[in-house]
């Protein structure tokens, strides 16, 4: 049996009650922390918490080396645990398809993801999203400002009135996370004069949500990584009360 187990969104305390009884079930468990990564806890936090120990594996580890973890499925219960939901990344969607070619049972224990925590924080309706799009940092892409994929997939929901959840890049070989006013000023300086909601700390007690036009976002500061864009396209009245309320968005800017 192969469980994947989604840890939700911020801490060790993230994880559903269902996803701590299928860890305690389970005889070997591993993790990758590449897709996602919760920024509020480490992995000691997690096995102290939880009682396990875990096997982190990096990216080769999962796409092109998961013998180990499909043998210990084979052989008995093994957990995989991501950060947020499990099936939101291809790569584990592949991995569980390799495991359903071996014969291994598997299940699926879901987790709080960011992509509902947009919706829930900033009060946009979650049935208004367009196509969501990941900004790289420019060494990531080895090009100079916004690749023009992430233009296209904004200007493109904003055609047809929709909002875009816009990725931030997480480097984990230098340990290095997108902020918001970073990810503002490359598409403020890449042309793109609108609205934005920046998003902090989902998950956590205390999260940040922080809107206005993004010339004004790129000098601000949103706390603690990780950290998310969302740019709106046309608001229902509902929801321009709401972001003026939850993300602080002037009258005037919208």
């Amino acid at each position: 049996m192969l469980s994947f187990i989604g840890l939700g969104l911020y801490n060790e305390r993230s994880l559903t009650i269902q996803g701590r009884e299928a860890l305690a079930d389970a005889d070997e468990v591993f993790a990758e922390f590449y897709t996602s990564y919760l920024a509020g806890t480490t992995v000691s936090e997690l096995e102290t918490t939880h009682d396990i120990d875990i096997e982190v594996r990096d990216r080769a580890g999962v796409e092109q080396h998961p013998e180990p973890i499909l043998d210990a499925a084979a052989d008995g219960h093994a957990a995989f645990l991501t950060g947020g939901d499990p099936m939101i990344s291809t790569t584990h969607v592949d991995l569980r398809l390799r495991a359903i070619d071996r014969g291994i049972d598997t299940r699926i224990i879901h987790g709080t993801t960011v992509q509902t925590a947009a919706s829930s924080l900033t009060g946009l309706q979650n049935y208004r999203f367009g196509k969501a799009t990941t900004l790289p940092f420019k060494r990531s892409h080895g090009g100079a400002g916004v690749p023009e994929s992430v233009l296209d997939t904004i200007n493109a929901n904003a055609e047809r009135g929709l909002h875009t959840i816009v990725y931030l890049d997480i480097d984990r070989e230098n340990d290095e996370y997108m902020t918001g006013d970073h990810a503002a000023a490359l598409l403020d300086d890449a042309g793109l004069d609108q609205v934005a909601v920046v998003i902090g700390q989902a998950g956590s007690d205390d999260p940040t949500v922080s809107g206005g036009r993004l010339a004004t976002l790129r000098s601000q500061s949103f706390g603690d990584p990780l950290h998310l864009l969302v740019v709106p396209g046309d608001v229902h009245p509902m929801e321009e009360d709401a972001l003026r309320t939850l993300a602080g968005i002037p009258e005037d800017a919208l």
